[in-house]
């Protein structure tokens, strides 16, 4: 089963991989996958799933659109400036 979540602040592909790695550290979540320019996330897992992933991606930084966190981003959008560049640079330590 899968299921996808919209998110703000997804800016880049070191985004991308910082969601990735952590959507990916959740029990039960096989796959995950980001569309930047829809900012969008798919996850390969049980959709009971979907309410730990969201709380996962909120604390990455990217909280679900049209959630309470999502309106009030600014906090949030400082954390996917970190996030970002944590993947940027773990994106660039594996080649």
């Amino acid at each position: 089963m899968s299921f996808e979540i919209e998110v703000e602040n997804i800016k880049c592909g070191g985004c991308a991989a910082s969601i990735v790695k952590g959507l990916q550290a959740l029990e039960g979540v096989t796959s995950a996958s980001v569309d930047v320019e829809r900012g969008c996330v798919a996850v390969e897992g049980d959709v009971a799933l979907r309410p730990l992933a969201a709380a996962r991606l909120q604390q990455l930084g990217y909280p679900e659109v049209g959630s309470v966190e999502g309106l009030a981003s600014a906090k949030a959008r400082a954390k996917s400036f970190v996030s970002c560049a944590v993947g940027k640079f773990s994106d660039s330590s594996s080649d």
